[in-house]
């Protein structure tokens, strides 16, 4: 059963599109609570998230780059707001589809089923700027090309797409390398990272790995910078 997660802070509406997707065959959470909405549904890891814009705090935006960045989440805007450039802002930020209320019961359920079918085998996959990983082959989706990476470098990566835009620890990237922190040879850890940065640069990718003194190391935009 595919489960979707409703963000929506108008009770009416929420319990109205709750009780529509119950009887459509889909297991519902609702987002009650709007502190931290992006840390709920990245506990909640649902299949959709169907998001409005309006909501109290953080803006329907600013969760749907977060988890399109972090976590590569399939998002369908549900909003009242239908001027073409809030659609467009949406879309570039990552939303999978964009519709306005009110909305046809059966417009929604077929943008539904049909968002959850592009997803379909997906579920191996991690999603960054720009780029797909295969968690289990190690191949990079990326500017129309596809590129196995070497089997250390897939498990850095993975690592920091993982904890999305948080620092990782040498003790960590020793576990996801050697699956072990005992007799740490950091030589021959920055000996992989020096190998996958030069393979993220030879993809031009907008991401670089920046050590943070004394703890490990963050995956960041070129945009972004600044160390810890």
């Amino acid at each position: 059963m595919k489960r979707i997660a409703i963000v929506e802070d108008e009770r009416l509406m929420r319990e109205e599109l709750s009780e529509m997707l119950g009887k459509a065959g889909y297991q519902v959470w609702e987002i009650r609570e709007f502190a931290d909405v992006e840390a709920q549904l990245l506990r909640l890891s649902p299949d959709l998230v169907l998001l409005d814009l309006n909501l109290p705090g953080e803006s329907g935006f600013a969760i749907c780059r977060h988890l399109k960045q972090n976590a590569g989440l399939p998002v369908l805007v549900l909003t009242s707001r239908d001027q073409l450039r809030d659609e467009l802002q949406a879309l570039e930020l990552g939303a999978d589809e964009y519709l306005t209320k009110p909305c046809r019961k059966e417009r929604l359920l077929a943008r539904i089923a049909n968002v959850l079918k592009r997803y379909e085998g997906r579920g191996n996959l991690l999603e960054g700027p720009g780029f797909l990983l295969d968690r289990h082959t190690y191949t990079m989706y990326i500017n129309n090309r596809s590129v196995i990476l070497p089997q250390n470098q897939g498990k850095l990566l993975e690592t920091f797409l993982i904890r999305g835009d948080g620092t990782v620890t040498r003790e960590e990237l020793c576990m996801a390398l050697w699956g072990t922190t005992e007799f740490i040879d950091e030589n021959a850890l920055q000996v992989n990272l020096t190998r996958l940065k030069k393979t993220m640069a030879g993809l031009g990718m907008r991401q670089r790995l920046l050590p943070v003194r004394g703890i490990g190391y963050r995956l960041v935009t070129k945009e972004g910078e600044g160390e810890g």
